[in-house]
């Protein structure tokens, strides 16, 4: 089982003839994605390299294709209204891969999501693979996952790609990986992707990667306190980050004491999860977590 997309979701992207959009359609179908449909306005009727047909709008690629998920790849003026066209033609999930999309951009289309049925992962994420359902809706190194029962979720891309490869080095397999971007106004949240963790028979135990900048590893701690009971290993990076400084992601960035990397981690202590100490110990620190749950 996964959580999100499965090996039944039907994939469309969005910007599918650019550079980026048409690269990553190959790899998602190259390692077992359903890829069905792809949108490039005046460009419909085409198809792709590997027969993937494209459409001028999402509508008409929803109607002809029953595509249900889809990747944006469009650039960043424009990513937003790309959002919002997939949520109007019933597009239930979405996962906007694209980055560099105005702050203001996102707190129009995130507003406007509140009054419909979609979930937008991201902007500025990687997406989500569930190796064991060979199911990749994204920009993740496919190869460097196992399937098993450890979920991840991270507001960092490269270190979601850090913590697979040390887990898959050591023998630990995952379920779902989760990429949930690090901008300041996103879509799914820490809680939301735990709380589908939570609800998964098939994860065992879940890494969360967080930073500095905003509270959501906070909002994150108060869940996990409350409602999440399953074993939970997290690592916060930027706690060298000065005040004031952005660092990497838009969001990262100390804006007062509750964004300081320190602050994260003590409300996470609190709640229960095993503090990764470093990059370096995330594998280490959950065979740690995995072999005290089941003793």
């Amino acid at each position: 089982m996964s959580i999100i997309a499965d090996r039944n979701t039907r994939l469309m992207f969005q910007g599918i003839t650019g550079k980026e959009g048409s690269y990553h359609a190959r790899l998602c179908a190259e390692y077992g994605s359903n890829v069905v449909a792809g949108v490039t306005p005046g460009k419909g009727g085409q198809t792709t390299d590997q027969d993937v047909p494209v459409f001028d709008t999402v509508g008409q690629a929803v109607d002809a294709t029953g595509a249900n998920m889809s990747l944006i790849f469009v650039p960043p003026p424009f990513a937003a209204d790309a959002i919002v066209e997939a949520s109007d033609a019933g597009v239930p999930t979405i996962a906007c891969i694209a980055e560099g999309i105005p702050v203001s951009d996102m707190v129009k289309v995130v507003h406007y999501l509140e009054a419909t049925e979609t979930r937008l992962i991201g902007p500025n994420c990687p997406g989500l693979i569930s190796p064991g359902e060979k199911v990749k809706a994204g920009i993740m190194p496919g190869h460097i996952h196992k399937p098993g029962r450890i979920g991840v979720v991270s507001r960092s891309g490269t270190l979601t790609y850090e913590a697979v490869g040390q887990l898959t080095g050591m023998g630990i397999g995952q379920s779902t990986c989760v990429g949930i971007g690090g901008d300041p106004i996103s879509g799914t949240s820490f809680i939301d992707v735990l709380e589908m963790f939570e609800a998964d028979p098939d994860t065992d135990g879940v890494v969360m990667i967080g930073e500095i900048g905003g509270s959501r590893e906070q909002d994150a701690a108060e869940y996990v306190k409350e409602h999440f009971n399953k074993p939970l290993a997290v690592l916060i990076v930027g706690q060298s980050a000065p005040p004031g400084r952005r660092m990497g992601h838009a969001g990262a960035i100390i804006t007062g004491r509750a964004a300081r990397a320190e602050e994260k981690i003590k409300a996470l202590a609190s709640a229960g999860a095993s503090i990764i100490p470093t990059p370096a110990d995330i594998a280490r620190t959950v065979q740690e977590m995995m072999g005290a749950a089941h003793t």
